[in-house]
């Protein structure tokens, strides 16, 4: 008999949950515009009772679609879809079935729930989901408005590590396409009611399951007046009162996550398994489905498998690998089979399916857990023949390289080309080199990029001309590119494009194409966006996927040098739909890096203080994009006369000046010299800019070279270098203020209009400058325009908009207006921590000093005693 464990219980103090999520899908139906909301809280919380309730309080009114993803070692790619699928079949399922990129099924899925008024889209545990799965999530986020449909989706918060991918989808679709509902813990209240039948001490109950739902019921459930010390023992407890075949029967389930299908049971808990089923379900710790049977909750289905011991873990394992292998309808699923073939440390069957099922996760864009089923082969693959072991390498190098993993990849990478050399495959070492020069150069690794890639080249060289020669001389041409030494870069890409081209190789061509229209691109040379755009279209041709997320990248990273923003905001969008739809996060770290730049220089300060964010929160990204994160926060934080500047400043130095790169060590010099500038440290433009106006220079590149010469002439450096009048800080640098003001109004601007009229000296430009820093909130810039104007002896200054902080009043710092301000939007600390680059603990730190000085009892209280002294504005 279940004690506890009942959907009365589970749901007790939920019912502001339910009302929430009945408001959202009543409002779907009154608009007919769709809407996502995602439930989180923590393992054992509710969540799926809450949902399976709200499901079935809708009735017949309503079409539900429910998928979960599974706890399986590596994730199923499109999980929850194939769920889906299977209850809906046509159009998804076929998508599904022929392995569809997550654009074509997110589109599937969306004309799917617009056939039926309204649809409830449920997709469960998100902290499981593979890259595929949050691919789909993120376009339909997108699109979601132009169905009649709720879709919500449940997470953990306490499993996201920083850099999870959830995570990062979380931060992307912060800015109003998604609505969250939290479930907390019991209350004591809700505590004191469950145990008062049973005998135990509420307090002590409460105080040792924190109020989790799970905890709390399984702990009554044991049936012992004492509580059990962890959930563990509690579920063992339970399970114990089973009967021995009943028991045999839940320790099978207990191996197959997330559920068993009922003709599985037989094969793992031997015949008539069916008889013993009975008993497990009046137990309350499985349920059953029309087709399946699962634990109510995955801590028992844990607890309940750690138990087991070795040899008979190792046999369920066994018959669950032999059940699937031969199943009695529809294909093999090779990511179950390739689970179970390592629990069972079946090594051959690791082999066969392992990289089966990477290769399936490859096809739809879940190239991160396409490594995953790469390693588990490799792991057991030291018995393998060199060519097959190298060949494992390399595939999983490339999926890490693809999902950002730039360590790992590079590690296997090396082990690939030492495992060529023993063979003495001159062409496998050569092909395995290249790729590895790729890779180094992503976290600045340049010059053993460069090493390898001629290494690769002294080989090739005295064999048969081949693709692989055309490669390798594109690759060249790339690293020469992005060195800022066009001369090298157009030869190297030359030569690919004649090898190429007598090969009849269009991808290499597109390759090749790609790093010359960049080159010239780079260096304002229309033409060369058009090369550019060639080579993307060739690309896709040809289904180069890696060259079409290049092209965009390209593109948006030259038109942002010469700061044409319509050409870098189209390119940008257009290029994160394709890395979202093709699995491709690193190119898309290098797209939301240059869209934070470009939002930077347009004015978008908030914009690009948060897309900064969204790249600095993944720690494994490649150098680059960290970089350009970093002084973008260097710099607001400077332009604003906010703390410490200098830390996102001093990483960013740190690792651009390890690449020896122009395109990494220009931007953060310009961002120390405008921070040194602010300050009055004369001699911190100078040396911060020493390197990267020399490497200018020397490589003729007049938008950074003027850039950097414009700072140190602000600070009275004189100017040494000649620079081209072409661009507005060449128009700055020759005296021609107004024109250089001008110049920068036409391409949008606004910061870099007002130090141009500042540079000019007079009056009235100062004051034009002055009230354009106010509006932008540059209030450090603002105060050296105000102090020039005052020392001129000019009156009636305007003060522009009130600095939010009363020292005589409230003693609160800028950070903590800062962190205020966001509070009273109803933002909880983890999301404050997001969109301000902190910890939680450091808000948490901040939201205590607040509410101290406001002598405020809540966050609700700081907020309105806030808004009352105007300190914040809402709305």
């Amino acid at each position: 008999m279940r004690t506890a464990s009942t959907a009365s219980v589970d749901l007790l103090e939920r019912s502001g949950e339910l009302e929430a999520l009945r408001c959202a899908f009543e409002r779907v139906r009154d608009t007919r515009r769709g809407r996502l909301m995602l439930v989180e809280g923590e393992a054992g919380g509710g969540k799926t009772a809450l949902l399976r309730c709200f499901s079935d309080d809708q009735g017949r009114g309503a079409r539900l679609l429910w998928g979960a993803s599974e706890a399986l070692f590596t994730p199923r790619p499109l999980g929850p879809l194939l769920d889906i699928a299977e209850l809906t079949g046509g159009e998804l399922a076929e998508l599904i079935g022929k392995g569809a990129f997550p654009h074509a099924v997110a589109a599937g899925l969306l004309r799917e729930v617009g056939t039926r008024i309204p649809t409830l889209v449920v997709l469960e545990d998100l902290h499981w989901a593979d890259e595929a799965t949050l691919d789909v999530l993120r376009l339909v986020a997108r699109r979601v408005s132009s169905v009649s449909a709720l879709f919500i989706g449940s997470y953990r918060e306490h499993d996201l590590t920083p850099n999870h991918p959830l995570r990062i989808v979380l931060g992307e679709l912060a800015t109003g396409r998604i609505e969250r509902l939290e479930v907390a813990p019991f209350s004591m209240a809700a505590v004191a009611r469950l145990a008062g039948p049973h005998g135990i001490d509420p307090e002590r109950l409460y105080r040792e399951t924190g109020g989790n739902p799970f905890f709390v019921t399984e702990a009554l459930a044991a049936g012992d007046h004492r509580i059990p010390p962890t959930v563990r023992d509690a579920v063992l407890a339970r399970a114990a009162r089973l009967s021995a075949p009943a028991r045999g029967l839940m320790e099978a389930v207990a191996v197959v996550p997330p559920r068993a299908d009922l003709w599985m049971l037989d094969a793992l808990a031997g015949t008539r398994a069916a008889d013993r089923l009975g008993e497990c379900l009046s137990s309350g710790m499985l349920t059953a489905s029309p087709r399946a049977v699962e634990f109510r909750h995955e801590l028992a289905r844990v607890a309940v498998e750690d138990s087991l011991p070795h040899d008979r873990r190792l046999a369920l394992h066994r018959a669950a690998l032999a059940a699937l292998s031969e199943p009695p309808s529809g294909p093999r699923d090779l990511v179950r089979l390739a689970h179970h073939a390592e629990a069972a440390g079946e090594v051959e069957a690791v082999l066969e399916y392992g990289p089966r099922a990477a290769e399936v996760a490859a096809s739809v864009g879940a190239h991160r857990e396409a490594a995953a089923q790469y390693a588990r082969a490799l792991h057991f693959g030291d018995s393998l023949p060199l060519e097959a072991r190298a060949m494992l390498l390399e595939r999983r190098a490339r999926e890490c390289y693809l999902s950002n993993q730039a360590d790992e990849a590079i590690g296997d990478q090396r082990r690939a080309v030492e495992c060529h050399r023993r063979r003495r495959d001159r062409l496998g070492e050569a092909r395995a080199l290249r790729s590895m020069s790729t890779m180094l150069w992503c976290p600045g690794r340049t010059a053993e990029a460069t090493l390898a890639a001629r290494d690769a080249a002294a080989i090739l060289e005295v064999l048969p001309p081949g693709p692989e020669l055309a490669r390798t001389y594109a690759e060249l041409s790339r690293l020469a590119m992005n060195a800022d030494d066009a001369e090298d870069g157009r030869a190297w890409g030359e030569r690919a494009m004649e090898l190429a081209h007598g090969s009849g190789d269009r991808q290499i061509v597109a390759y090749a194409l790609n790093n010359i229209g960049t080159i010239e691109f780079l260096q304002g040379r229309r033409d060369g966006q058009q090369q550019l755009e060639r080579s993307l279209q060739l690309a896709r041709d040809v289904g180069d996927e890696e060259g079409v997320a290049r092209a965009f990248t390209n593109l948006a990273q030259a038109a942002l040098r010469q700061r044409w923003y319509p050409v870098v905001d189209r390119n940008v969008d257009l290029g994160l739909a394709y890395a979202a739809e093709h699995g491709l996060d690193l190119f898309r770290l290098y797209l939301l890096s240059f869209r934070a730049l470009a939002q930077l220089g347009q004015g978008r300060w908030t914009e690009a203080a948060d897309g900064a964010t969204l790249v600095l929160h993944e720690p494994s990204a490649s150098t680059m994009p960290r970089t350009l994160a970093l002084a973008v926060h260097g710099t607001l934080r400077a332009r604003r006369a906010e703390p410490d500047p200098w830390g996102p400043l001093d990483e960013a130095l740190a690792l651009a000046e390890s690449s020896g790169e122009l395109a990494r060590i220009a931007p953060v010099a310009a961002a120390r010299a405008e921070a040194a500038w602010l300050s009055g440290d004369v001699e911190t433009v100078r040396q911060s800019t020493e390197l990267a106006v020399r490497l200018a220079a020397s490589h003729r590149v007049g938008w950074l070279g003027a850039e950097l010469a414009c700072w140190r002439r602000r600070a009275g450096i004189a100017h040494e270098y000649p620079f081209d009048e072409d661009n507005p800080y060449g128009l700055e640098l020759e005296g021609h203020w107004h024109r250089a003001a001008e110049a920068w109004t036409g391409l949008g601007c606004p910061y870099e209009t007002a130090l141009a009229l500042v540079a000019s000296g007079e009056e009235e430009s100062l004051r034009r400058a002055l009230l354009s820093l106010q509006r932008l909130g540059a209030r450090a810039t603002a105060a050296i325009v105000a102090r020039r104007l005052r020392e001129r002896g000019a009156r009636d200054l305007p003060r522009g908009p009130r600095l939010a902080t009363r020292p005589d009043r409230t003693d609160l710092t800028p950070r903590e207006i800062d962190v205020l301000e966001l509070v009273a939007q109803g933002m909880r600390s983890s999301d404050i921590a997001e969109r301000l680059f902190l910890s939680r603990k450091t808000v948490d730190n901040h939201v205590a000093a607040i509410l101290r000085k406001l002598h405020a009892r809540s966050r609700a209280e700081a907020s309105a005693e806030a808004v009352r002294l105007g300190l914040v504005r809402i709305g």
